[in-house]
Parts: C-alpha cells; structure tokens; sequence
C-alpha cells in the first residue's frame, strides 16, 4: 500500500476540484438524479475518480470532463447496477472505459506487455512478495508520484487501482476487462519498474 494515500490522491487536484463539495455536486446532479442512491454512493468516491482520472489522462481539464461524463453513463445505467456488489469498481469501469474512447486513452491502449500473454513466455507469474512490494512504505511521496509519472499508463493504472484505491484483483480485473492473471502481472511488472525508477533518487533507503 502506499504509505499516505491522501498525499498521492490530493497532490494532483487542481484548486477548484479540491473545493469540489458534496453539495455543490449535488446540485449538479439534482437535474438528472432520480435516484437518492445513486448520489449516497457516488458523491463520496468523487475526489477518487478526479485523482484516477487525472493520472489517467495527466490533464486536468480532460480530467474533470471524464468524470463528468462517467457520472452522466454510470447515472444512465444505474438501473443495471446490481445491489450487493461493488460499485466503486463498477464506476471505475465506466471511468476507464470512458478513458479508453478519448484520444489519449486510445493512445495509451496501444501498449502492449509481453507479460499479459503468458503463453509466450513460457513461465509462470511470480506473484510471491517482493523487495518491490514494500516500496510504497516510503516516506518520500514526492519521489513515488515522479517516479509514477514514468510509468507506462497500463502499469500506472493497474498499481493505483490496488495500492491507492486497495481494489482487490478480481475488481481490478473487473474495471480493466482482462483476466485475474494479467492484473497480477501487471501489478508485478509496475511494482519493480517502480521500484527501479525509485532507487537512483532514494539510494540505499530502499
């Protein structure tokens, strides 16, 4: 897990989403909302989608407009949204789906990892704990969201989806639309080039 969750998730917001409240969304949504629900469990995962969403795209004007219009899909289809299950997964799959039809999501889906067929390599997944998997204890959160930065945008998403929203890998294959084995190599695959990206500016502190 990342060691402040805050810290990552509010450094990128521009001034005007950080003052983005429950009741002005609220009035946002009172044209179209029918549904009391559906605002009880999207009002609060708001500041979570900005954040996701401006790591996504890395721009924050495209940022709010992809929230915007997954809170319009996701309120469209609230009808389809089965009770019991997870709906911060479910809004995130129309966030990243969204994400997918912008000019910048079809660019970034256009990377492909040799790790997501594993039929190829030829071995299987080490999904066993790493050096790699305790990075995130660092203090330093200036260094991990640069270092993040640099990360290809399949691995960026996939590590925030578990280490900052702490979706479990079955959600997370969920959101992605790809099998449990390719988030958990994904996931891997993040955590050690992070972790590589991480050493020359912390040294030995690693």
């Amino acid at each position: 897990m990342f060691h402040t969750r805050g810290d990552l998730v509010d450094s990128h917001l521009p001034p005007e989403l950080r003052t983005y409240t429950h009741t002005e969304a609220s009035r946002t949504m009172s044209y179209t909302a029918s549904s009391a629900s559906f605002e009880q469990l999207a009002l609060p995962l708001l500041p979570s989608l900005y954040s996701h969403a401006f790591w996504l795209s890395r721009d924050h004007a495209e940022a709010e407009d992809l929230v915007q219009e997954t809170l319009s899909k996701a309120l469209r289809a609230f009808d389809s949204f089965q009770a019991g299950t997870n709906f911060k997964a479910w809004i995130f799959r129309i966030l990243h789906n969204t994400f997918l039809t912008s000019r910048t999501g079809i660019a970034a889906s256009r990377t492909v990892f040799l790790e997501d067929h594993p039929d190829l390599l030829g071995t299987t997944t080490d999904t066993s704990p790493t050096p790699e998997d305790h990075l995130i204890r660092l203090d330093n959160q200036v260094a991990v969201n640069e270092a993040l930065d640099q990360l290809q945008p399949a691995l960026r998403e996939v590590l925030l989806l578990c280490d900052v929203e702490e979706l479990k890998y079955k959600d997370i294959a969920l959101v992605l639309d790809v099998p449990i084995g390719t988030v958990m190599s994904r996931i891997s695959r993040a955590r050690r080039t992070l972790y590589q990206l991480l050493q020359p500016q912390l040294g030995g502190s690693l």
